[in-house]
């Protein structure tokens, strides 16, 4: 879950327009479709409140009703918004061809992430199988940065005080086994991973998936996405996957780096 911003000064805020977003914001994937009551209670408004504003986003096209139902959903309206703000640079036109080459029979998806917060959220991906694992990672989805190796290897190019904040930016769930939760923990992997120049993750995020990622930096050197493979761990040890796949993600990854170089292109989220 992403974290709460904090307090606005409320004399140089909208407080309906909060309200609003709050409102979009109760639908989610495990959820998409609610009732007003649901909405209501989700948002932290009273029912009529919630009322006048689905009404209000259903005029405006970002909420549907469900046919012959109490129920409504986001409309894709609102993916306009996600994608207006994704293609503010070239860099999903630019990773796709490269991911497409990175996907085969070593690694069943290729990824490129950008920090977003205490989150990754995946702005392109090439994915060729992982449903048995029931992976479903698409474009706009979101991962904690802390336990994934493509948050990681962005942290680990940032300032220890921003590795921090953003570390501390929401709780930090033992999702497997393997899920690193304690803060020195962490920020000493993170000085391994600047080492090393990439992120691996021994099933860290979901059980049973091998994740290999290398940061895609600007030209001062700060990172601006990752780029990662996952494969299952079924198919042997993760060293056998690195032996395999490293080379090839650190290439992609400085090859996406030149390009962005090479047109002043940058993803421009991964600093927020």
């Amino acid at each position: 879950m992403k974290p709460t911003a904090a307090p606005a000064d409320t004399k140089n805020t909208v407080q309906s327009l909060a309200k609003g977003f709050k409102v979009l914001q109760a639908f989610t994937a495990q959820e998409p479709e609610l009732t007003m009551a649901e909405v209501a209670r989700k948002a932290g408004l009273d029912n009529a409140t919630a009322f006048r504003f689905l009404n209000t986003l259903v005029s405006l096209g970002y909420v549907d009703k469900v046919d012959n139902s109490r129920l409504f959903r986001l409309s894709l309206k609102v993916l306009d918004l996600g994608f207006h703000a994704i293609g503010r640079s070239d860099l999903r036109t630019r990773a796709r061809p490269i991911l497409r080459g990175l996907v085969g029979e070593v690694n069943e998806a290729a990824s490129i992430g950008v920090l977003d917060g205490s989150s990754v959220m995946y702005v392109e991906r090439v994915q060729a199988g992982l449903t048995q694992l029931g992976v479903d990672v698409r474009i706009g989805s979101r991962v904690a940065a802390y336990s994934s190796a493509v948050g990681q290897v962005i942290l680990a190019w940032l300032p220890r005080e921003r590795q921090i904040q953003v570390l501390e930016g929401q709780p930090r769930v033992q999702l497997t086994a393997t899920t690193l939760t304690d803060l020195d923990a962490l920020l000493a992997r993170l000085q391994d991973i600047r080492g090393l120049g990439y992120a691996a993750s021994n099933q860290e995020t979901v059980s049973g998936l091998y994740v290999l990622a290398a940061p895609v930096l600007d030209i001062d050197g700060m990172p601006v996405a990752a780029l990662s493979v996952a494969a299952p761990a079924h198919r042997g040890s993760l060293q056998q996957f690195q032996d395999n796949a490293l080379q090839a993600v650190l290439d992609a990854a400085q090859q996406l780096s030149r390009s962005l170089h090479a047109t002043g292109a940058y993803a421009g989220t991964a600093i927020n």
